[in-house]
């Protein structure tokens, strides 16, 4: 693969990352902030990525059951990796905690993430979106 052009260099570094998740932060290294937005927003558009939220990208595949794009791994578990990858500290949410100190037999659905902090992002794609608490 001739590695030429940034589209081919940003394809490549994503299908060799063991990451699903991307940000523009990942590929300065190859270019400015304007020419790896629209490389990404290409890719978007190729449904080679799929956009989670503001500079939040992860990898896609087509669903065997519906013939849709949809991301690899499941909302929550991209939304947990997202946050990680921008810096906030990842907590168990209150519905966890209860649930695991046995005060709750209703089992967490993975829909409510609790962080360190604050965080006013919305993470999610084609209308499921991961709720944000902020678990001290």
């Amino acid at each position: 693969m001739a590695l030429n052009t940034l589209e081919s260099k940003v394809r490549y570094r994503i299908s060799r990352s063991k990451s699903s998740v991307f940000t523009p932060q990942d590929f300065l290294d190859l270019s400015g902030r304007p020419q790896i937005g629209r490389v990404l927003a290409k890719l978007v558009g190729e449904e080679a990525l799929v956009k989670l939220g503001y500079g939040l990208y992860a990898k896609s595949r087509r669903s065997s059951l519906t013939g849709a794009v949809v991301p690899v791994k499941g909302i929550p578990e991209l939304a947990r990796e997202a946050l990680m990858k921008i810096g906030v500290e990842v907590r168990p949410s209150a519905a966890e905690q209860a649930y695991n100190r046995g005060q709750s037999l209703q089992v967490p659905t993975g829909r409510v993430i609790g962080v360190k902090g604050r965080v006013s992002r919305k993470i999610g794609f084609g209308g499921n979106n991961v709720m944000i608490e902020n678990a001290a």
